[in-house]
């Protein structure tokens, strides 16, 4: 049987999502995220506290996470300022029922990418799962300091970082530090 392929596809395009972390003390609320996401081939672990999160991120290395602001212990936002001080580059969407401006505004200060209230209908999450991941993607691969230069910007499970030529996209290689075969990252057009 051939390795599933560790780019989750939603709609045409391809984006670098191999793995989400859900924390979110309301089973239900998990198991829809979940449920929504799967649907797509987007795997998904489930945490239901700041403790379990630290711990599936030492264990799975999640790619992109979901966090509700209400959870026990140490509150969404206090989760997300963490993780982006260990990893800017982490795409953040804060799904919760609590829909003031000042939890928008502070969910943004801690380093969240997105914000959306509960409840939310399946596919409009997966959207704002698709945008954030894109729009993430763009900018930790590609250097718009120099509009000459489009190269694609990525790394191996091992921590080897790659520059390739965008023409490259979609190519197989292998990483020469630890033998790992990779797919260079592919990304729509921008309009």
């Amino acid at each position: 049987m051939a390795e599933p392929d560790r780019w989750g596809q939603l709609g045409s395009v391809e984006i670098p999502v191999n793995l989400v972390l859900v924390v979110d003390a309301d089973p239900q609320s998990a198991e829809f995220v979940k449920t929504s996401l799967e649907a797509k081939r987007l795997p998904v672990r489930v945490a239901k506290d700041g403790g379990q999160a630290q711990a599936a991120f030492q264990l799975y290395k999640p790619d992109f996470l979901i966090l509700d602001v209400l959870l026990p212990g140490e509150s969404g936002f206090e989760i997300c300022e963490r993780i982006k001080s260990q990893n800017p580059s982490l795409p953040v969407l804060f799904l919760s029922g609590i829909q003031l401006d000042d939890a928008r505004e502070l969910a943004t200060r801690v380093g969240a990418d997105g914000y959306l209230t509960k409840p939310v209908d399946a596919p409009t999450l997966v959207a704002k799962v698709r945008e954030i991941a894109e729009t993430v993607w763009r900018r930790k691969h590609v250097d718009d300091s120099d509009p000459g230069d489009d190269r694609i910007r990525f790394t191996c499970l091992c921590g080897k970082r790659f520059k390739v030529a965008a023409s490259n996209r979609g190519k197989s290689l292998t990483c020469p530090q630890c033998g790992e075969p990779l797919v260079v990252p592919k990304h729509s057009e921008i309009a």
